[in-house]
């Protein structure tokens, strides 16, 4: 069963599901201790201003932070129908937030496409600035080929990197690294004391 078909627990200061299949414990999608990393993530991805993607609402953390800094447009993809509501409600009176809902993969891979090959259109857009923290994500190995074609020239994109030190989760080409020091509480994905951000210009 996917990540989406999943029903999630909202709390104050996480999100969380249950698979026996994986683990008899809860399994934490997002945590509010990934505050920080969310405020430097959007700080990256908004350097730039213009036009800013966010692959994966969660918490509404980052989507909170990419709002503080000065942008023109803010389009958020959520594909977690229980998450979905909460976005759209957050998302009332900003007249700059766009969200699409349903996989960022599927609406690339249908807006950005050739007839022959060689001549591509692209009504997918692109952006200044991109930030990507999904969960579950069953398109997470088409990112790294599609994320050129989403940017604009002189953009930068900022993931989510579960991976402590600078490995290469996505193998995308020429990443640098900003380290941020952490104490995260006992959870189920990140228990490292050190977070890599990873940062790419195009």
């Amino acid at each position: 069963m996917s990540y989406t078909n999943k029903t999630l627990t909202f709390e104050n200061d996480q999100i969380y599901f249950y698979d026996t299949d994986i683990s008899p414990n809860k399994l934490e999608v997002m945590m509010e201790w990934e505050r920080s990393l969310m405020s430097a993530s959007a700080a990256y991805a908004t350097q730039n201003g213009g036009d800013i993607l966010e692959i994966g609402f969660g918490m509404g953390i980052s989507a909170g932070y990419i709002q503080s800094h000065s942008i023109d447009s803010h389009t958020i993809y959520e594909n977690h129908p229980d998450i979905i509501p909460k976005a759209l409600a957050w998302a009332e009176g900003k007249s700059n937030v766009t969200i699409v809902t349903g996989s960022w993969y599927d609406a690339f891979h249908t807006r950005y496409k050739s007839t022959n090959g060689t001549d591509w259109t692209n009504t997918f857009g692109t952006f200044d600035g991109l930030f990507m923290d999904t969960y579950g994500d069953v398109n997470a190995n088409k990112f790294s080929g599609s994320l050129k074609h989403m940017m604009k020239s002189g953009g930068v994109a900022t993931w989510w990197n579960s991976i402590t030190g600078s490995n290469n989760y996505y193998n995308i080409p020429d990443v640098t690294y900003d380290i941020i020091d952490i104490d995260p509480p006992s959870n189920s994905y990140f228990n490292h004391k050190q977070y890599y951000l990873p940062k790419k210009e195009f």
